[in-house]
């Protein structure tokens, strides 16, 4: 084998110049080389003719599917300019087709809102074409210029137009044709052009249906310009290749079709809903105003930072329908963005933050309850048009898919707002109806989404506790509503009868569990699944463990660990603290977990004649300690000996109830887990199995340890 050559200089660097680098990675530009490539550079040539349209220069657009391959876009507008740009020296037709990011979107005034922006679609078109012939009309005059794969020159046609036919490259300068006469005042541009068959896929072919699509599409966002196709091929995609049909088809002709709306996209909205309306289309429109630094080219030819004011125009379209998809369709100076962007965001955003402000509003009329209008309940049978056009739009890559000029978001947002909110508000006896009605579906289907929760709730609840070998010692709770739910862990059976009693059946459940569970920080995976007590818990939960666990599925909206105040107690805590943190972190992590705090002294103050003697509990020695200083110090005498709580199980169920369970006088320590990775050198560290750091530990703290604290 031949030892690689390791050289690497200067002379293995390769430079690109003009459209090379176009034809040497195509995808960088369109996407691919399949069919999908082939129909964004139709879009490209198509959007460059529908640009004029936006800006009032072009009312009509025909595009022709040759049989011979090629395509056809000629569009009314001013042409493509001919005259010499100055800082090439070429004229405007072949600046446009052969240098990259050329072009007049780039603020020179000739756009003030345009689909392209990066200046690259017809540069891109005319290098990845076989043949392009562009013909200009202007100034009474027909201008003419071919390219071969982006090189510009003349063809010989004698033998018929064609892309194989003999081609002469400029050499020393390059010459823009005039080759007929047009009549007064006409004006336009033709663009013909041939696939080059070196880059496309053999199978790559034009779409008319989905070109049909997008010309419709196209007429409902520019309202009045007509659109024409006229698909010429006889083995078009698709085609029957049965005789009697093609002879049919054949006589029949080629396939025309015309798209012309005047009614913009409200007509467009109706046409995309699927079902019956419940609301009219309402048209929201506005306006704002945003600045943003550009590089703009100077007189000398250099790029500055300048600070320029773009004005950002919105216009939205929307119906609710009786049914439940949603169909939200976005364009950017009706370049359409499937796959959403800013303006989109701004407007699901000032969408729900709306309707949720008028159902709070109306929330008694709406028997709201205390549930929580979510995007999808707002969005159920929705059908939406959502347009914005500015001027140099900043798209996420040149297919242009989605929008990224952040000040959009504020834009589309505040229109949404004021807007929404006065159709929904107003007074007028049809708008006061439809919101109406908007308001009753939005919340009728939140009220279906709660219900099927709660089914739902039902049925895994009854499933984990069917299908499980959990104890009968777990005492449920009645409600399902898991928000209000508490699930307390409790240390030892005698602390399960009082908690028992204690407990409000409603909204808590018990678990006990028998001494010292496994320590999971030493114990593998599989022995903590076949200790009963850590198995139970998770059962119980319900929600799954290590990777596999969806805080979301979780039974219980609180854990409350309740063990007794001493150090066995604390001991215990610190074990499913262990489990939970290792096997349960997201719980954790969403501070569902908590630690009771059950109190450690209860003082008795005995008041003078027949009235009832006072219980003051107290949770530490030093709380005791000023709490008995007091009432001596205010004349109050203390029913000796005071009494010191060893366990749960010393309470009776009233003083468990009262000082530990109860939600309106208990106190709970919340478990929360600010560093994860400070966390975990502390767990491993107490109870991980590497002893000698443990006993360092030990050691290096026991002169800060206080020995009345530790119960003998």
């Amino acid at each position: 084998m031949p030892a690689a050559n390791t050289d690497y200089t200067a002379r293995h660097l390769q430079v690109l110049e003009g459209l090379e680098a176009v034809r040497k990675r195509p995808g960088m530009y369109i996407g691919s080389t399949d069919s999908r490539g082939l129909m964004h550079c139709l879009w490209e040539v198509i959007d460059n003719a529908v640009d004029e349209a936006l800006g009032g220069h072009a009312a009509s657009i025909d595009v022709v599917l040759y049989d011979d391959g090629s395509v056809e876009v000629r569009d009314d507008g001013r042409g493509i300019p001919v005259d010499v740009e100055p800082r090439t020296g070429l004229s405007g037709v072949e600046v446009v087709f052969t240098k990259l990011h050329a072009g007049g979107k780039f603020g020179g005034g000739s756009y003030t809102a345009s689909g392209g922006l990066h200046g690259v679609g017809a540069s891109v078109v005319n290098a990845l074409s076989e043949r392009l012939d562009v013909e200009v009309d202007r100034g009474g005059k027909t201008y003419l210029m071919s390219f071969r794969r982006g090189e510009p020159g003349v063809f010989d046609d004698s033998a018929g137009r064609s892309p194989s036919s003999p081609f002469t490259p400029f050499v020393e300068g390059s010459e823009l044709r005039v080759v007929g006469k047009t009549k007064r005042g006409a004006h336009g541009s033709r663009v013909r052009y041939w696939a080059d068959s070196q880059v496309f896929l053999r199978d790559a072919a034009f779409s008319y249906e989905e070109l049909a699509g997008r010309a419709r599409q196209t007429s409902f966002l520019v309202p009045g310009l007509r659109i024409a196709l006229r698909d010429e091929r006889t083995d078009a995609p698709g085609a029957v290749p049965d005789d009697a049909q093609t002879a049919a088809a054949e006589a029949a002709g080629p396939r025309e079709e015309v798209f012309v709306h005047d009614g913009g996209i409200t007509e467009f909205c109706e046409y995309l809903a699927p079902d019956p309306a419940v609301t009219d289309v309402w048209r929201l429109t506005g306006s704002g105003q945003f600045t943003e630094t550009v590089p703009v080219l100077d007189e000398r030819g250099h790029m500055s930072p300048t600070e320029v004011t773009r004005e950002c125009g919105v216009d939205i379209a929307l119906r609710w329908g009786t049914g439940y998809d949603t169909r939200v369709r976005s364009f950017v100076n009706i370049i359409a963005t499937p796959k959403g962007g800013t303006h989109v965001a701004g407007f699901e955003q000032a969408l729900l933050r709306t309707v949720r402000k008028q159902v709070e509003a109306r929330s008694r009329a709406l028997k709201v309850g205390n549930d929580k209008l979510e995007r999808d309940d707002v969005t159920a049978g929705l059908t939406a048009v959502v347009t914005v056009r500015l001027a140099e739009p900043q798209f996420e890559g040149q297919t242009k898919e989605v929008l990224g000029t952040a000040a959009v978001r504020a834009i589309v947002a505040r229109v949404l707002d004021k807007e929404l909110a006065a159709r929904l508000t107003s007074t007028k006896r049809d708008d006061k109806a439809q919101s109406s009605a908007v308001l009753e579906k939005v919340v009728a289907e939140m009220k279906a989404r709660v219900s099927a929760r709660q089914h739902k709730e039902n049925q895994r609840r009854k499933s984990a506790l069917e299908s499980s070998t959990l104890p009968t010692k777990l005492y449920d709770c009645r409600t399902t509503d898991v928000e209000r739910t508490e699930l307390f862990i409790v240390e030892g059976d005698s602390a399960m009868g009082t908690a028992k009693a204690a407990r409000s059946s409603e909204f808590q459940a018990l678990l006990p569990i028998r001494g010292k569970i496994l320590n999971v920080q030493k114990a593998s995976v599989g022995d903590m699944l076949r200790n009963a007590e850590c198995a139970a818990i998770i059962q119980v939960i319900g929600a799954g463990s290590g990777r596999s666990f969806d805080v979301d599925a979780a039974r219980y909206g609180k854990v409350i660990i309740m063990t007794d105040a001493d150090v066995d107690g604390a001991h215990i805590r610190t074990l499913l603290l262990t489990l939970f943190f290792r096997y349960m972190r997201p719980l954790v992590e969403a501070g569902r977990v908590f630690a009771a705090v059950p109190p450690l002294h209860r003082i008795e103050v005995v008041n003078n004649g027949s009235a009832k003697n006072d219980l003051i509990y107290t949770y530490n020695e030093a709380e005791m300690r000023r709490t008995v200083t007091s009432l001596h110090k205010r004349g109050k005498r203390i029913k000796e000996p005071m009494q010191r709580y060893k366990g749960l199980g010393e309470m009776d169920a009233e003083q468990l109830r009262d000082t530990t369970m109860d939600p309106r006088h208990r106190l709970l320590r919340r478990v929360t887990l600010a560093d994860a990775e400070r966390a975990e050198q502390v767990f491993d560290l107490l109870m991980g199995t590497d002893v000698a750091p443990r006993k360092d530990f030990i050691v290096d703290s026991a002169h800060r340890l206080d020995s009345e604290r530790i119960d003998a």
